[in-house]
């Protein structure tokens, strides 16, 4: 039977990003992303089956099958007619990205002309503003091919981003596949761009934002003034600016912060964030591009994606001889999250803390006496060799060699296991003291420590394995 595996990545970078080395020391890459739609949306006159009921003023719309909605195309065509020339009036000197939906910018030519003269990137918003669920894998593929081909025909280049907004969960692997793209955004994961992999392909994904976005102006839970708007903006751009190394995407739509009384609160945000040092205003496609150069797709044996036999000989010695423990963990459910020093020992981890009170003292009277007649004969494996090396247990004196093997000798009599201590913690006259103190305890104190000792080493050879 095959072991489960479970796609999703819980841990991303971990608590330390990688050092985003953004262009003249910046501290903070700013995204502005023009979500141009209007026109693509839902409508029977594009071929749906019913009116648009998404991100516009009248909250809670619902769609009207086999009709026009009169009310919802002319919130629409305000964001066409005048909220993106508030707009490009307003960033026309900023590194912008538009999210262009094809059939959008085939609509717009005076618009997608002004995009161009303005120098902003126009990335792929998909063919159609609408949902895609429920579509089938094929159809979604023909329909992301329709849209690069016209949007090729519009503006002159094909599309080096996408974003489809409305996602399937096969949407982001076809894109992969595509092969096309610097970058796929339809991801909500992480304040920096990530690599995902997808069979032989890796995808480098720059994230969206569904936070920092004028989108919430249109929800229930959301803005419903300008100042609440530009204070949000404000705190993610301070944060992030105090952290460094971050990205910040901003989305806008051109019928939402296009109106008036929106557009003055992006107006005082851009001020501010223009106001401070180190900052990168960029497209997405130059974020990408940067990334790809500065960090790029990692290369590496994923614990996740090995055979059984090729993950017990990657790891069935980090558990000193104990390859079972490694045989159990493969049949765990794992994921590109194990595929990390610590998510592998989390894995060999939960085995040995499962196993039986037989089964884990089998693995502590594995482990070798400290400087005992293994060492000596120099009978330790390679891994333990090392260990006890880095501690100068190889080189004791007489006087030391002696109380080590008075002292092993009292412990393994009184608790019927080696003494374990994960010796890299420590320097040599530590571990003497240590060893005097615990041979003291009683035997479920001590086996509960050793226990835990065993753990320390496995998680030390695992750091020293993968890095």
């Amino acid at each position: 039977m095959k072991a489960p595996r479970y796609p999703r990545d819980m841990t991303g970078y971990g608590a330390t990003p990688p050092h985003a080395n953004w262009p003249n020391g910046a501290r903070i890459a700013v995204q502005i992303v023009v979500n141009y739609e209007e026109g693509g949306e839902n409508n029977i006159l594009h071929g749906d089956a019913a009116s648009e009921a998404f991100l516009s003023e009248i909250v809670g719309a619902a769609a009207w099958p086999g009709q026009r909605h009169w009310n919802m195309e002319t919130i629409y065509e305000y964001g066409s007619r005048a909220g993106f020339w508030r707009l490009h009036r307003m960033l026309h000197q900023l590194p912008v990205t538009v999210y262009g939906v094809a059939t959008a910018l085939a609509r717009a030519p005076e618009q997608v002309a002004a995009m161009k003269s303005a120098g902003w990137e126009i990335a792929s918003h998909g063919l159609k503003w609408i949902e895609y669920k429920d579509m089938d894998a094929s159809e979604e593929r023909a329909q992301m091919q329709e849209a690069i081909d016209l949007h090729k025909q519009v503006t002159g280049a094909r599309p080096r981003g996408w974003y489809t907004g409305r996602t399937s969960m096969n949407t982001v692997r076809l894109a992969a596949e595509e092969g096309g793209f610097a970058y796929v955004a339809d991801s909500y994961a992480d304040d920096v761009p990530y690599w995902q992999r997808f069979g032989e392909t890796d995808q480098l994904i720059v994230p969206y934002t569904l936070d920092a976005n004028d989108m919430r102006f249109a929800t229930p839970q959301g803005f419903n003034a300008g100042d609440q708007f530009e204070a949000y903006l404000r705190d993610t751009f301070d944060t992030l600016y105090a952290e460094g190394g971050r990205m910040m995407s901003i989305g806008l739509h051109c019928r939402l912060v296009g109106r008036p009384g929106r557009a003055a609160a992006l107006k005082r945000v851009i001020d501010h964030m223009a106001g401070h040092h180190g900052v990168w205003f960029a497209t997405r496609e130059q974020i990408a591009d940067h990334w790809a150069a500065t960090h790029p797709a990692p290369d590496f044996e994923r614990p996740s994606e090995m055979s059984q036999d090729r993950f017990v000989e990657a790891f069935g010695g980090i558990f000193e001889h104990s390859p079972w423990i490694a045989e159990r963990a493969f049949q765990l459910e794992l994921g590109p999250t194990h595929d990390t020093a610590a998510g592998v020992h989390s894995a060999l981890a939960r085995i040995f803390r499962s196993a039986s009170q037989e089964e884990r003292l089998g693995v502590l009277t594995a482990h070798p006496d400290l400087a005992g007649k293994l060492a000596a004969a120099k009978r330790l494996t390679a891994a333990s060799t090392e260990e006890q090396a880095s501690a100068g247990l190889d080189a004791l004196h007489d006087d030391e060699r002696a109380e080590f093997e008075a002292l092993n000798a009292q412990y393994t009599e009184k608790f019927g296991f080696p003494y374990i201590i994960a010796v890299r913690d420590h320097d040599k006259a530590n571990i003497l003291k240590t060893f005097r103190t615990r041979v003291q305890n009683d035997r479920e104190t001590e086996f509960s420590e050793a226990c835990a000792q065993v753990e320390r080493i496995a998680e030390l050879r695992l750091k020293d394995l993968m890095g």
